[in-house]
This record gives structure tokens, sequence and C-alpha cells, in this order.
């Protein structure tokens, strides 16, 4: 089984979409308090929660629908689903 993912900083309002074939590993990596300057979400402060995953028998399928969420009409989506990607609101 493998997995499609959204994270989501809490601190940053970024996102990010991955796939991965175990989910809670995963998000433990992306959450690993040591710096790693090549990692888009060790660049950008978390910490990041899960906002959406899809299971995929396949890595080619969820690999299929990765490159569609990362591609404009894919973005259009999340935006429709979850709202816009960016810094949270001021107090």
């Amino acid at each position: 089984m493998f997995f499609v993912y959204v994270l989501h900083s809490e601190s940053s309002g970024k996102r990010y979409v991955g796939q991965t074939s175990d989910l809670d590993r995963r998000l433990k990596e992306h959450n690993d308090p040591l710096p790693n300057p090549g990692k888009y979400t060790s660049r950008n402060a978390g910490p990041w929660i899960v906002l959406h995953s899809e299971p995929f028998e396949t890595r080619a399928a969820a690999m299929a629908r990765k490159k569609w969420l990362k591609s404009g009409v894919g973005r259009d989506w999340l935006r429709a689903q979850f709202g816009r990607a960016g810094p949270p609101a001021a107090d």
C-alpha cells in the first residue's frame, strides 16, 4: 500500500505534497528537529500535520496522483478543499 499525503505547517501555513509506503514514519521524518537544509520541510517551520492522505495499490498510481496534485489543477483542487496555503491569520 502506498500513500499520497498533503502536509500543512501549523506555524508557517505552507503545504507539502509527497508519497510514501509508511505514512507514520514519513511524518516523523518531516518533523525531525535535526536541521537538513536540503529538505523543504526542514527549511520551513513546522510542526507538520497530515491534512489529507489517499491510499493506492501501486507506487505508480501514487506518483501519478502526486504529480496531479502538484499541477495547476491539483493546486486549485487543494485550494477548493482546504483553503489557500499561506501564513496563518494575524491575531
